[in-house]
């Protein structure tokens, strides 16, 4: 037996608070239970996983009856917590402890049958098996979140996992932290600030630290940069409520109740005043595109003259049908209901009046430096190879060497093609002769991390090929040249011509820097 919407009841946030005291003996209990990312995995298996994260309740409940492998007080405690059917609490948690659960509203019903009134999540984080809590939400039981939910692990929390640095810190701040799922990925930071304008989430953000040992996690409430006003951390993650539209606040972990992308905006302006010398920033966000104007004008329109590396890679670009769509849908309304058509018809509007054309969501990093800021706002639709933290680390390497780079020192820098990088030629159909086919394009790409690819022509290939780690780039063509490869008179044009090739290529790290992996060694 599953909830039904009648019977769903979601804790008080005066529930939540006793629930805090009590979170970390839940999480002992369940991991005595062996409620774990790995059980999940073993009873799901990759199908199961998919239809859990797209919110297929019938495929995980089909699942969710085989016990190959997995005790069977395992799978009762996955069935309660996961698809939220009712189960004998008092023997899974023993008598004490579910008595403190129905108190704090985290159960609901009788000790010998219970029903969860919250989300409880085993997600392995960093390499590591957490637990996380927060409101259910509409994926698994059938109700609609309220305007005061507070977001479990979803595609977004995992999205801002997969691109933030988790090295060794002395100070992190998780800035709209919801449920504290973003601390969980700084467990070698000295301390770290979650921050939230909403109450509710603070609750499940305490209980979730409490649940993970971290004691060195403290939670304020207050507005975007307000509860540290004055301080400054080594490193910001934030999953603002980063969602365009209108100046209003229909969900609190989505809407920021700023006009269009005043979200991003306004997290963008304010990171320079809270790093560190050197410290990083890791966001999600979403930004207009609006008619007469490039988005990537627009982004650098809000960064500082001084203090800031900034990339900014666009992810997605949605129409505002879509766009509106997809949110609505996000809030369980159906637009095709009256209200969804009442909602999309304002929201659409809206966007009309605004000039807005399109949608884009994407990741920012950002780095604290000294000197002018430096930005690169660029696409990268297509599929990552690798996990994107490690990308955005190396990208900040990249871009504090050419930082200190002139043409002069480029040529006399050496290079290295990074391993695993395809030179890729492309011919299509002779329209022309009516057979054959004519060349078209030659490429160079990488095939991990970003796959970026870059359009060349052959004598770049040419130089590319001949690059060797202890040669520098200038000394390079100069040879190619006494062998013939080239015109000596041209030798001057071509160096001149190279050099902003040789940045974008860095840039994006198909070639690397002798020096820079010298100093990976």
């Amino acid at each position: 037996m599953t909830f039904s919407p009648s019977t769903f009841t979601p804790p008080t946030d005066q529930q939540l608070r006793a629930f805090v005291d009590c979170a970390e003996e839940f999480a002992t209990a369940l991991r005595r239970l062996e409620f774990s990312s790995e059980s999940l995995r073993r009873v799901l298996g990759a199908e199961g996983l998919a239809a859990l994260d797209s919110g297929e309740p019938g495929v995980v409940d089909v699942l969710l009856t085989e016990t190959d492998g997995v005790s069977a007080d395992t799978v009762t405690a996955l069935r309660l917590l996961i698809l939220g059917d009712f189960a004998d609490a008092e023997q899974l948690f023993g008598a004490e402890l579910t008595v403190k659960l129905l108190d704090s509203g985290i159960l609901a019903g009788t000790a010998s049958n219970a029903q969860v009134c919250i989300d409880v999540r085993p997600v392995e984080i960093a390499g590591v098996d957490r637990i996380v809590f927060s409101d259910r939400d509409a994926s698994m039981n059938d109700h609609v979140p309220g305007p005061d939910h507070v977001l479990g692990v979803g595609r977004a929390s995992r999205s801002l996992l997969d691109i933030s640095s988790t090295s060794a810190v002395e100070s992190v701040l998780d800035l709209g932290a919801g449920c504290g799922i973003q601390s969980l990925a700084q467990p070698d930071a000295k301390s770290i600030v979650a921050t939230d304008i909403h109450p509710r989430a603070l609750f499940f953000a305490r209980a979730t630290f409490a649940a993970n040992g971290f004691d060195q996690a403290q939670a304020l409430e207050g507005s975007w940069f307000e509860p540290v006003a004055g301080q400054k951390f080594d490193r910001i993650v934030a999953n603002p409520p980063f969602v365009v539209g209108l100046p209003s606040v229909e969900h609190v972990y989505r809407d920021s109740g700023l006009n269009l992308d005043g979200a991003t905006e306004l997290m963008i302006r304010g990171l320079a005043d809270h790093l560190t010398d050197g410290g990083t920033a890791h966001l999600l966000g979403a930004w207009a595109h609006i008619e007469g104007a490039s988005w990537q004008q627009r982004i650098a329109s809000w960064l500082p003259a001084e203090g800031l590396e900034v990339w900014v890679t666009q992810r997605d670009l949605a129409t505002p049908a879509e766009y509106i769509g997809t949110w609505l849908r996000d809030e369980s309304i159906d637009p095709r209901s009256p209200e969804g058509c009442e909602r999309s018809r304002a929201w659409l509007e809206h966007f009309r009046n605004s000039g807005v054309t399109g949608i884009g969501f994407g990741y920012i990093t950002v780095q604290r430096i000294n000197g002018p800021t430096s930005a690169v706002c660029e696409e990268m639709p297509q599929p990552l190879a690798a996990p994107f933290a490690a990308e955005a680390e190396e990208y900040l390497g990249r871009a504090e060497w050419l930082r200190t780079q002139t043409a002069d020192t480029i040529l006399e820098a050496s290079f290295t093609v990074r391993p695993g990088v395809a030179i890729e030629r492309v011919s299509l159909a002779d329209v022309e002769s009516g057979q054959g086919f004519t060349e078209f394009d030659t490429r160079i790409s990488r095939t991990d991390g970003p796959a970026w690819t870059h359009s060349i022509d052959e004598s770049v290939v040419t130089i590319l090929g001949a690059l060797h780690p202890e040669a520098a780039l200038g000394s390079v063509i100069d040879i190619m040249a006494m062998f013939g490869a080239f015109d000596e008179s041209d030798v001057p044009a071509i160096k001149d011509a190279l050099v902003p090739i040789v940045v974008d290529l860095v840039r994006h790290g198909l070639i690397l820097p002798t020096e820079l992996l010298e100093d990976k060694q």
